[in-house]
């Protein structure tokens, strides 16, 4: 029997190590907040005997925690386990959706996507330690703070990281099968602004030239452009302060994903086709952030999924493995050509919602196959 068959998981013990994360929030626009999660994290790690570093965040984003676990190759590259904290549910959410377990399943802001998944690899290296097992590779942990805005500012970091290594593993949730993720799509966003002429709305109605009806009608043009292998999605959208002003100004955010670098080039090319002036209301638009295309038929990336499918079987599940259309850090990762295997977190549904969830038994099946990636990478 492999020694990390033998390792005690226990689901319920995972839980509730788990609770004070979720309970902990963490949306990536309050990096106090991000910052409280952050440093149960560094505790956390700490505990187990890593030496963790802090790296200060900047620009309105919290900060970024690495930790190194001890071995007699530290330093070398080895494994990257890297993972966010930033969640899409604002301060308060607890109250709509508060951490409760009814059956099987476990309810949360976040502990889908992905403090569920990042506490399994940290409970799986803390039982590999206690058990006394030396991995065959040195094992690095990188939790960021910004994953949910496209990861503007730790970028760089993900990336000179992940150059030092051998493999990376990222725990996002499992996809709907319970199966991982092997490529992903490219994403770009883009930031709008229309600016029209302001007037009082009651008393000089016609003089006025609404920017909100102008982005209203754009709305609907780009969300329109969607085909089989290209889509676009308005997710923010913001103008107004006074109902009796005609609105000067109107803000909002485009998500653009596409199957190639080359569809992706096409989707700004649209998108910026919609920037010429209409009238006296002008549109401006902004490229933002951009993942890049994680190519789905690497052989690095192949046969590292082949060993994590070796691995489940031994567990007792197959792992099957498909591209993602939702962007992760992985994005960047397999794009270097780092062998990359994303979503092998928990099991959960309803994502970014406040039905958000997980299977709780997926806790222990997902903490062994991080223990067995751990200990059988470079072995």
């Amino acid at each position: 029997m492999s020694d990390f068959m033998s390792l005690p998981f226990d689901s319920d013990e995972m839980l509730a190590g788990l609770r004070p994360w979720v309970e902990t929030e963490s949306p990536t626009y309050d990096p106090v907040a991000v910052n409280r999660m952050m440093d149960i994290a560094q505790h956390d790690l700490a505990a187990i005997g890593a030496r963790v570093e802090r790296i200060p965040g900047h620009s309105g984003i919290g900060d970024s925690v690495r930790a190194t676990l001890p071995h007699p190759r530290q330093g070398e590259g080895g494994i990257l386990c890297m993972g966010h904290f930033d969640t899409v549910h604002p301060v308060g959410t607890l109250d709509a959706n508060p951490f409760r377990r009814e059956g099987n399943l476990c309810y949360g802001p976040g502990i889908m996507d992905m403090k569920g998944g990042n506490y399994v690899c940290l409970d799986a290296l803390r039982k590999i330690g206690a058990a006394g097992i030396e991995t065959p590779l040195p094992v690095t942990v990188l939790f960021t703070p910004d994953e949910e805005i496209g990861t503007p500012q730790t970028r760089n970091l993900i990336e000179t990281e992940a150059r030092r290594h051998r493999y990376v593993l990222v725990p996002e949730p499992a996809r709907p099968d319970g199966g991982a993720v092997v490529g992903r799509y490219a994403i770009a966003r883009f930031a709008l602004q229309a600016r029209g002429r302001p007037s009082h709305a009651g008393w000089a109605l016609s003089e006025g030239r609404s920017a909100i009806a102008m982005m209203a009608a754009k709305v609907a043009e780009i969300e329109a452009m969607t085909t089989d292998d290209i889509t676009f999605s308005v997710g923010v959208f913001h103008a107004g302060q006074w109902v009796n002003c005609v609105s000067s100004v109107c803000d909002a955010q485009v998500l653009s994903v596409a199957k190639t670098d080359e569809q992706l080039e096409h989707c700004v090319e649209m998108m910026m086709a919609h920037g010429a002036p209409d009238g006296d209301v002008v549109l401006e638009i902004t490229r933002g952030v951009t993942r890049p295309v994680w190519p789905h038929d690497q052989p690095g990336d192949q046969a590292l999924l082949e060993i994590a499918q070796g691995i489940t079987r031994e567990i007792g599940f197959d792992l099957t493995a498909a591209p993602s259309g939702g962007g992760s850090d992985g994005n960047f990762t397999g794009a270097l050509g780092i062998p990359t295997l994303d979503s092998i977190g928990v099991r959960g549904r309803d994502l970014h919602t406040l039905n958000e969830h997980i299977e709780i038994d997926s806790l222990a099946e997902r903490a062994r196959l991080a223990a067995g990636l751990f200990c059988r990478l470079g072995g």
